[in-house]
């Protein structure tokens, strides 16, 4: 009978075969134990049939009650393999202790140890070959020659639980373990061979592996980033090895975008991250973005009397409270969560929270990030991330805010885009009002620069074109950035912010910068591919040049200045760049007013020329509502 048939069978049908199978098997025990007794073929005769029988009648039941007839072959394993045992060992039991107790000669008493023994092994073993031979039947057969060559590096609890979890995959073979344990190499762990890890380059070229799993602990972060160099110009997929939720099961996932970076994270200083935030009221504004939802995730860890989400995007509130609120109901229920829905330009809703929640520190996350579209939108751009932050600080200041920390940008420093001039206007928007006397709020800003991961970035956007097979899109070879991870950036402007003492400019470490084409080709080798260039014309995936956007520059900065203080922490630094007053600033917001009601590009960019030091608009700047209604070219 076919796999597909037998597989196909009625769920009643199947479990009456499977008796069948285990009673065949039962007086086949029973004979091979009379036959091992005598040491020759047994040939049952009389009271000699009575073991015959009896001990398929006892283990059917038996078996029930374990439920060894609901199991799926197809998928038996330690834990299935563990009930088998138990069942078998209750029969055992029971049929050594009739045996021995009502002696009916001629039958040996050894029958009763040697029955059960050999039915174990016969019931076991059958499972296992039913396993195999069901699993191996039903896979295509295209999917046998596509199936990928796996192999696992790490030699602990989670990479053998990967292997378990992937052993009956139709998608994998497994190659085996490579581990630079000693004493393990040579060895078989869960049926697979352990190689040494200084033969992996050998292994991955003998064997033909298709992808790596890294199954490291989690600390092994240098030793993580050693692999994938060793790795680098084999035709090998590297992914990472992760618990799921429930920390039973191992998954296989992209690499974290730490991997990508090269960068190794410094402890956060604990005493920081609570200084501003635990057991008081705390208010996120752009709660819902990339950073300002990190954010909120880090501040509830400190346990704050009252998180407050402030966001004008209702779906991305709503996920984020759901998410969070799960997290209050299990670990942090002495927090209070309020999602509240408003705009950062809306004077009265500002109000009407901050006098309802009377926040103690406020970090300002809300701001449209998104340079081509803000270049396209420019009204808006400053109006939203100049006009709504000095608003929100102007109210934080006159209800009391003690803290109050602006999530900046390394385009505001010499911008040549609407993006980084409006940020560097909301710097200047705090530094005037913290050089106020009798300000007591302390305002800060905290600058850096790309985040991986966050929406708009090119990490996300690279994967998908990589799972395309390209082509991966750059705007320029030479374009250079600034990365740092968003839980990184997160947990240090919380730290920046605790550092402050009123008007002060953050600026973090964010390493070296890296290029765009490289970081590009990297994703690209690490997912298994080659990049197809000019020396190498049969690669996989092409780069493809876009040409540089509306307002975008070739590389960044994260200092006007060039005499950057250190603080407490390595990773963050002290800018120190010249402000102007609150006198001047409020002069030059009514000459905005009169350009955002005109709508007049230029104007704004001659007031963006007076008041942002280095601002050189390197492309033209268009309204898109300025040709509204009129016919298409």
């Amino acid at each position: 009978m076919r796999s597909e048939r037998l597989i196909g069978l009625p769920r009643w049908a199947k479990q009456m075969l499977v008796m069948s199978v285990d009673i065949a098997m039962g007086i086949a025990a029973t004979w091979l134990a009379f036959s091992l007794r005598i040491d020759g073929m047994h040939v049952p005769s009389g009271n000699e049939w009575i073991p015959y029988w009896f001990g398929p009648l006892l283990a059917l039941p038996i078996f029930i009650h374990f439920g060894l007839y609901r199991a799926i072959f197809r998928y038996t394993d330690l834990a299935a393999i563990k009930q088998i045992v138990k069942a078998v060992a209750v029969y055992a039991a029971l049929y050594t202790a009739v045996v021995l107790a009502f002696y009916i000669p001629p039958n040996p008493r050894s029958i009763g140890v040697l029955q059960p023994f050999i039915l174990s092994a016969f019931i076991v073993g059958v499972r296992m070959f039913a396993r195999f031979w069901l699993l191996s039947s039903t896979i295509d057969p295209r999917l046998r020659v596509l199936r990928r060559r796996l192999l696992i590096v790490g030699a602990g609890h989670e990479a053998v639980q990967l292997a378990n979890a992937l052993r009956s995959s139709p998608e994998y073979i497994q190659i085996g373990f490579v581990s630079d344990d000693q004493q393990l190499v040579g060895r078989n762990m869960a049926g697979h061979r352990v190689f040494a890890l200084n033969e992996l380059r050998r292994v991955i070229e003998n064997y033909e592996v298709s992808d790596l799993v890294i199954a490291l602990e989690s600390g092994a972060q240098g030793a993580r980033r050693q692999i994938i160099e060793e790795c680098k110009g084999l035709p090998v997929h590297i992914q990472t090895a992760g618990l799921t939720l429930d920390s039973e099961h191992s998954s296989i996932r992209e690499l974290d975008i730490d991997d990508l970076l090269g960068r190794d994270h410094v402890p956060a200083n604990v005493e920081l991250l609570n200084l501003k935030n635990h057991q008081k009221v705390v208010l996120v504004t752009g709660a819902g973005g990339s950073i300002g939802s990190e954010l909120c995730r880090q501040i509830l860890a400190t346990r704050p009397s009252r998180l407050v989400l402030f966001e004008n995007n209702e779906y991305a509130l709503y996920a984020l409270h759901h998410e969070l609120q799960q997290k209050v109901n299990s670990f942090y229920r002495e927090v209070q969560l309020s999602p509240v829905l408003g705009d950062v330009r809306d004077a009265h809703r500002l109000r009407e929270v901050f006098k309802a929640v009377k926040p103690q520190t406020v970090y300002h996350a809300a701001a449209y990030k998104h340079v081509p579209l803000v270049e396209l939108n420019p009204f808006e751009g400053i109006r939203n991330n100049f006009l709504g932050t000095r608003l929100t600080a102007q109210v934080a200041n006159e209800l009391g805010v003690e803290d109050f920390v602006l999530i900046s940008t390394d385009k505001a420093v010499r911008p040549t885009n609407i993006m980084g001039a409006s940020k560097r206007l909301a710097e200047l928007a705090l530094q005037s009002l913290a050089n106020e006397p009798g300000v007591t709020t302390r305002f800060s800003m905290v600058r850096f620069g790309n985040v991986l991961g966050s929406s708009g970035s090119v990490v996300p956007l690279f994967r998908q074109q990589i799972a395309k097979l390209g082509p991966v899109t750059i705007t320029d070879p030479e374009v250079t950035r600034f990365f740092m991870t968003i839980p990184e950036a997160a947990q240090l402007v919380i730290q920046a912010g605790a550092m402050a003492k009123g008007g002060d400019v953050f600026v973090l470490d964010m390493g070296e910068p890296i290029r765009i084409i490289d970081l590009a080709k990297r994703m690209i080798t690490l997912a298994g591919y080659s990049v197809k260039e000019p020396d190498q014309p049969n690669g996989d995936i092409e780069i493809k040049v876009t040409g540089l956007r509306p307002g975008e520059k070739l590389y960044e900065e994260l200092l006007i200045g060039n005499d950057p203080k250190p603080t407490e922490h390595p990773r963050i630094m002290k800018a120190n760049e010249k402000s102007i007053s609150v006198q001047e600033l409020d002069q030059e917001v009514e000459a905005l007013q009169s350009i955002l009601q005109t709508r007049n590009v230029p104007e704004l960019k001659n007031l963006l020329l007076r008041l942002v030091d280095g601002y050189q608009p390197e492309n033209e700047t268009f309204d898109a509502l300025a040709n509204a209604g009129k016919p298409a070219a």
